[in-house]
């Protein structure tokens, strides 16, 4: 009978940090992306002793994502002040 390897303890944060980064809160999606490297290192280098590697890969991966939107988020709303204060600059 095959034995399974227990998921990696940080396996399920990571998957959560990354799904709250990406859909409700994206202040979390860099510490699921920083978290979500150092839990895939540490699973790879247990040599087979902790599973979950595809969790923690999703939430890596989603900590990208809303990492990336997050930026963007904060581009968007540096331009918005800068246009706005040029409109009001211009009126005046």
């Amino acid at each position: 009978m095959p034995q399974w390897a227990p998921d990696h303890p940080q396996a399920t944060t990571v998957l959560l940090l990354g799904i709250l980064g990406l859909a409700l809160c994206q202040l979390l999606a860099p510490f699921a992306w920083i978290k979500g490297s150092r839990v895939k290192k540490e699973i790879d280098a247990a040599g087979g002793a902790y599973g979950g590697r595809s969790q923690v890969q999703i939430g890596y991966v989603l900590g990208i994502v809303g990492t990336a939107l997050l930026g963007i988020t904060v581009v968007g709303f540096f331009l918005y002040i800068v246009i706005v204060v040029i409109a009001v600059a211009s009126s005046a």
